[in-house]
């Protein structure tokens, strides 16, 4: 029997005459069912059950990242913390999203993030694309600054240097359009640095409601 790769807890604050609620959920799906339109739900993905058991006998308190004052600029990142596939984001130094600037607002979820079509798409598939979006993002508004946290896809992919006979034609073809889009940012007094995930308000290792 397979292991399962993701377990949900969620708690709900008790609003009015409600009562608080809380439980493990054994996908997004049933998650965001219990969560949806519930003010100051949170919710958080786990390994294990017992994992996501204890995160909810603690208080179910979201752990405070660090205050740390970050430079002005575009931060991207990719993730599969729900459980639907990758989905990227893109947002400005405060964590305000930015993809709208890109796509159109159907291709957004409700968190203001993008769920990347195609289901045999990689975690480094999404972080590429979501470069491409801050690229795009960046020449529209003029921004001369972008930060994320895959050294994979910031000191090799986006530079063209990538092992094009061991990676599909769509992740090839991806990376030949982010170089070339990287080298006019570039030459454009742009510049693209990495940060840690933990610093990164882009992040996607898990959503607040």
């Amino acid at each position: 029997m397979a292991k399962k790769s993701k377990f949900y807890a969620y708690f709900i604050p008790p609003g009015g005459k409600g009562r608080a609620a809380k439980g493990v959920a054994d996908d997004w799906k049933q998650c965001e069912k219990a969560v949806i339109g519930k003010p100051g739900a949170r919710f958080k993905a786990f390994e294990s059950r017992e994992d996501a058991e204890a995160w909810l006998a603690r208080g179910a308190a979201y752990e405070a990242k660090p205050f740390v004052k970050l430079e002005k600029g575009i931060y991207f990142d990719a993730g599969t913390g729900r459980g639907e596939g990758v989905e990227v984001s893109v947002t400005d130094e405060k964590g305000t999203d930015l993809l709208h600037k890109a796509v159109s607002k159907y291709e957004l979820n409700q968190f203001g993030k993008h769920l990347v079509a195609n289901e045999a798409a990689t975690n480094n598939y999404g972080e590429l694309l979501a470069l491409r979006y801050a690229l795009e993002i960046a020449k529209k508004t003029r921004v001369k600054k972008i930060f994320g946290d895959s050294r994979l896809v910031i000191e090799y992919w986006s530079k063209w240097r990538i092992k094009r006979n061991e990676l599909p034609d769509e992740t090839v073809a991806l990376a030949h359009e982010v170089a070339k889009m990287r080298e006019a940012f570039e030459s454009g007094g742009g510049s693209i640095a990495r940060i840690s995930g933990g610093r990164n308000p882009a992040d996607l290792g898990f959503h607040r409601s």
